[in-house]
């Protein structure tokens, strides 16, 4: 088979001398008529993947009806790489494309706790560069064995807060894109609309008994998506909160309460997905109404009982969400207020079956998860969710 010879950039003419009266003028054209036809290509494989990509679906929870409360969850769970995070990475890619940071034969590399890099290993393959994951030694096996399904590398390190200069220094190394989820999530993603998340929940409730939500409860990784959620309320002047949900060790709560954003907390958090030692860039607190500190045993607990609901599994990312949603429609009742409340499933839980559905692990971790499920228990019969947790409001 004849070897490809390297594409060449077609002769341009010559630059002409500067006219009279200009010396000095300096003309430098850095035009690459290749990599625009490979750019081309690339965005329009992007948008192909969105075109062929339906909505997702918003689950109707379970809940006597005279409660008056409905509560949602938008099933996330159901894009082609499992997870909120194929949102993200879509956004991402057009984004670092559009900005000429991403190259042909280029090796994109990612500092991640696991279901972004599934995702962007998948839109990496898709548009034909090489994909590296710097993740955690602890990330669950699963995943690791999605992002090497989806073609890309997993580079894992025994402390998960030398993931960033890990990425960024091997981003360095081979000359590829560092692509910094972290710092870019937030302003990656069109939040006035274009079929985002929040558009889309608005959209999908219209024709409901409480069609504009009470509140719609997140949780933060990047804080893109709290981001995107909370500009979108604004933008379309609708009267919802937004809450944001965090689990235990995690730098977002306490910076936000605080407003501090240099906080560190000196460990990492045990539900994948969600929680880091450090405020993100990508996490926007003045668009934020409220806080919720969710203990971990409460996050295991929630997913538990929902798939008991809802007869299937969720990460406990989505248990955190849901306990500060399930706290929400307590008080509401408590008040006599209707409406509605909106939730995310954000990843299966068939990605943690040797973790948040392991009673093994939970045993080894110390985590006790029988009193909060009775506290569920309680509130799916009674609407009241009993008890206080520490620090939970900001």
């Amino acid at each position: 088979m004849e070897t490809p010879k390297p594409v060449q950039r077609p002769p341009q003419p010559p630059v002409p001398a500067p006219a009279a009266g200009y010396a000095g003028e300096l003309d430098i054209d850095r035009s690459d008529p290749a990599y625009r036809r490979w750019l081309s290509e690339a965005v329009a494989k992007v948008h192909a993947d969105a075109n062929r990509s339906a909505d997702t679906h918003l689950l109707s929870v379970p809940l006597p009806a005279d409660w008056g409360v409905d509560l949602y969850l938008k099933d996330e769970s159901t894009h082609p790489t499992g997870s909120l995070k194929h949102r993200l990475a879509r956004s991402l890619f057009l984004y670092a494309l559009c900005n000429g940071w991403i190259r042909p034969d280029r090796p994109v590399i990612e500092a991640s706790s696991g279901s972004t890099a599934v995702s962007e290993a998948y839109f990496a393959r898709l548009i034909g560069v090489p994909f590296v994951a710097v993740m955690a030694r602890g990330t669950v096996r699963a995943k690791v064995e999605l992002i090497q399904f989806h073609g890309g590398r997993c580079h894992l390190v025994e402390d998960p807060c030398e993931v960033y200069e890990t990425a960024a220094r091997l981003a360095r190394e081979t000359g590829g894109h560092y692509m910094d989820q972290f710092t870019y999530a937030e302003r990656a993603t069109d939040w006035r609309g274009n079929n985002n998340i929040a558009e889309s929940i608005f959209r999908q409730l219209a024709a409901e008994r409480h069609p504009v939500p009470d509140w719609i409860v997140a949780t933060a990784g990047t804080g893109g998506t709290s981001a995107t959620l909370a500009r979108y309320v604004r933008f379309a002047q609708a009267t919802t909160g937004v809450c944001v949900a965090d689990p235990e060790n995690s730098a977002f709560f306490p910076g936000w309460r605080d407003g501090d954003p240099s906080v560190r907390t000196g460990t990492g958090s045990r539900i994948e997905g969600i929680g880091r030692q450090r405020v993100e860039p990508s996490f926007v607190p003045g668009a934020i109404d409220r806080m919720m500190r969710v203990p971990d045993a409460a996050s295991i607990a929630a997913v538990r009982v929902l798939e008991r609901l809802l007869g299937r599994r969720a990460g406990a990312s989505t248990g955190t969400g849901l306990w500060a949603a399930f706290r929400i429609i307590s008080e509401m009742r408590e008040s006599g207020r209707r409406g509605s409340v909106v939730g995310l499933i954000c990843d299966p839980g068939e990605r943690y079956v040797e973790k948040y559905y392991s009673d093994g692990w939970l045993a080894e971790q110390g985590i006790e998860i029988g009193p909060y499920v009775e506290r569920l228990e309680r509130f799916l019969r009674s609407g009241i969710l009993d008890g206080p947790e520490p620090e939970e409001r900001g």
